[in-house]
């Protein structure tokens, strides 16, 4: 039965394979000339039609367009975040040389309000003058002291006067070839001899590792007093005539104490004078009482 119904098949098939192989061609003449009167005389059909194809297509291609647009974000993101941290650690690096550059300024600033305090004292033509920048304390015998980087192959001579442009700081005690130390005003070795500017009253500047030293072997009759001015007399050949020291601040049972016009603490710059051509008589630490008889 199954051979049979096979043959029957077949045999009715044959006669539309054959006129589907004779009107073929007329078919897709037919149907191509349709569309084209179809896309000649119905504009609106088409348009409406491919209206309607890119309506529903629009949402398909939103969604499958997100994850693209989302990674390009991704991108830009990772871009930006690269770019800001190479432009932080720029900053960081400009900044760090802004902030030495600051603080050289700085440095420099300090130098030069000192070096045109320094400035203030014009030295007699007479005297030689060496200037030098103080690099510490010197520590030693002396308790009020500091350190110079100047010596004698500067020109620093021991017992030279040392003054800033303010007035006087002490004197140099001992010079090496390249540095030299000085005793300030208020170390408890220090002799100074002065002289009362208002009364012209002579009298000696004694250190007593106080920050205000005193006046001692003054006349009986001298009157002194709060605000007089104290200048070095030159006698004893140790330090110039005139060189400011300091201002009377009290007179008292304790003796009459001097303010000195130098901020001792904050010295950065001073500068060693002496007389050229002069031989001063230079005692040595242990002849300050040889110099008070005087």
């Amino acid at each position: 039965m199954k051979p049979r119904t096979g043959s029957s098949v077949l045999r009715l098939a044959v006669p539309f394979k054959a006129l589907a192989q004779r009107f073929a061609v007329l078919f897709l003449v037919l149907a191509a000339f349709g569309l084209m009167l179809l896309s000649k005389a119905e504009t609106v059909v088409v348009e409406r039609a491919v209206t309607t194809i890119s309506d529903i297509a629009a949402p398909i291609m939103d969604v499958l367009s997100r994850p693209a647009a989302s990674l390009n974000a991704a991108i830009e993101t990772a871009r930006d975040l690269a770019y800001l941290r190479t432009e932080n650690e720029r900053l960081r690096r400009e900044n760090a040389r802004l902030l030495a550059w600051q603080d050289a300024a700085r440095r420099l600033a300090d130098q030069n309000e000192a070096l045109q305090a320094l400035l203030d004292f014009k030295p007699d033509p007479r005297m030689n003058h060496v200037s030098a920048r103080v690099i510490g304390d010197a520590g030693g015998a002396y308790a009020r002291s500091m350190l110079l980087n100047a010596g004698r192959r500067d020109g620093v001579a021991k017992g030279q006067a040392v003054v800033t442009g303010d007035g006087l700081v002490g004197r140099i005690v001992a010079a090496g070839a390249w540095s030299s130390r000085v005793m300030l005003l208020t170390d408890i070795n220090s002799r100074v001899p002065v002289t009362v500017e208002s009364s012209r009253n002579r009298a000696i500047l004694a250190g007593d590792n106080t920050n205000l030293p005193r006046l001692i072997f003054l006349p009986a009759n001298a009157v002194v007093r709060p605000g007089d001015r104290i200048v070095t007399s030159g006698h004893g050949g140790i330090f110039p005539p005139g060189l400011p020291a300091g201002r009377v601040v009290a007179v008292g049972d304790s003796g009459v104490r001097i303010q000195p016009f130098v901020r001792l603490d904050r010295l950065e710059f001073v500068r060693a004078i002496g007389y050229s051509g002069v031989s001063a008589a230079i005692p040595e630490e242990g002849d300050d009482a040889e110099a008070e008889r005087r």
